[in-house]
């Protein structure tokens, strides 16, 4: 549920860690403001509940996230963790510029792929709550010549049961990309590559994820606020949330300071330095920029529902079995007891999820979406920092056949 473009063949102080690999065996060195060392293996266990977050468990978290980014040779990396009563966490590990070494920190601006999704059916479910859509009007209402237009409700579009063709599975459409990675894309344009395919079943009959549901989805706000998507969403989502640096950008535009991100989703195979890429690709699909902080709290606001009313919310949180163990509902997913949603564009990923249990947030953003081992970087994360404070709720997101950002 995030974004390879087609199929794949705590009571702690926040601060950043500047990691430099010490050799093959040798572990890593850090710097922090209490003065330099080595990681020691931690040895104090995890309660069954959210544990405080100790020094003892900062520890055992730094070797978490640090063996992940050894195996899978992440460049850089972020990570919040936090849980009222409990504490925090938040570090910064490795580079922001493979070329300069310049250290990943945790202001940076970062591309977040798929959370995009979260900010449009939020939008939608706004309009809902005024009166302006219904989740089961069909879709052909809204668009015109959507293949099964008159069946498709905007309802399947958001929990991935339309049937109708993922775009950015279209090989036409990679090439398009790849070949030229800086030119714009209208909605229109990938509803094309996605329309030229038969649908793939009847809406509603299984799930699919697909990011041409929510660029229709996107084309529906824009019709029934009278604004364009990114101007709806910055001012009606965005600034009401309380994010400072969240932006729907119209184009390829990515504020200072921001990391430069690596893909191999590239024409050559090779890996690329993808930060001046066009996103305008993934649209409502996947277009947004946010840093880490803005993510932590839109995590929460996005699984508790306060910009929308308490029952529409609820219908937000009726999952649905996607993958084993994972439930999706309506532009969100339940991994394990974790709500929110992964990102992937080329050369980033994101990950935003909260625990209600104990009211526990989890944001992570990294510097390339290259996978290890068939599995997304950003989910080996979810599944390391998850092993140590909540054993009893492990995010583990399964790989999946057909893979979408």
């Amino acid at each position: 549920m995030s974004a390879r473009l087609r199929r794949a063949a705590v009571g702690v102080a926040a601060v950043g860690l500047v990691v430099v690999p010490l050799g093959v065996g040798a572990g890593y060195a850090f710097e922090t403001s209490a003065g330099t060392g080595t990681v020691a293996a931690a040895t104090v266990a995890a309660d069954q509940e959210f544990p405080q977050l100790t020094p003892a468990v900062a520890r055992q978290l730094d070797d978490a996230v640090l063996k992940v980014m050894s195996e899978a040779k992440i460049p850089g990396v972020m990570v919040s963790l936090s849980a009222p009563g409990k504490g925090s966490y938040v570090r910064s590990f490795g580079v922001a510029d493979k070329a300069t070494g310049a250290p990943i920190r945790t202001d940076m601006n970062m591309r977040i792929g798929s959370v995009t999704k979260t900010f449009t059916v939020t939008a939608l479910l706004q309009l809902v709550d005024q009166g302006k859509v219904k989740l089961d009007d069909p879709i052909g209402t809204y668009v015109a010549g959507v293949p099964n237009g008159d069946r498709i409700t905007l309802r399947q579009l958001a929990d991935m049961r339309s049937g109708l063709f993922n775009y950015s599975e279209d090989e036409g459409f990679f090439k398009a990309l790849t070949s030229d990675p800086r030119r714009p894309f209208t909605p229109q344009e990938l509803l094309d590559y996605s329309f030229k395919h038969p649908v793939l079943f009847q809406p509603g009959a299984k799930f699919y994820y697909c990011n041409t549901n929510l660029i229709l989805l996107g084309l529906v706000v824009e019709k029934q606020s009278g604004q364009r998507l990114n101007d709806y969403i910055n001012e009606k989502v965005v600034r009401p949330a309380g994010l400072h640096h969240t932006l729907f950008p119209v184009g390829a535009e990515f504020p200072k300071p921001h990391s430069q991100g690596y893909t191999d989703q590239t024409a050559s195979g090779k890996t690329e330095d993808a930060a001046d890429w066009n996103p305008s690709w993934g649209w409502a699909a996947g277009a947004m920029i946010s840093d880490l902080e803005d993510l932590k709290t839109w995590t929460k606001v996005m699984a508790t529902g306060t910009l929308l009313k308490p029952a529409t919310q609820a219908e937000r949180l009726k999952v649905v079995e996607a993958l084993p163990g994972t439930g999706y509902g309506l532009g969100i997913f339940n991994v394990q007891g974790w709500i929110g949603h992964n990102g992937s564009l080329p050369g980033y990923q994101a990950l935003a999820v909260y625990l209600p249990e104990a009211k526990a947030t989890l944001a992570v953003m990294l510097n390339t979406d290259i996978a290890y081992e068939g599995s997304e970087p950003s989910t080996l994360f979810g599944e390391a920092i998850t092993k140590v404070v909540t054993p009893e709720h492990v995010f583990t997101l399964p790989a999946q056949s057909v893979t979408a950002h």
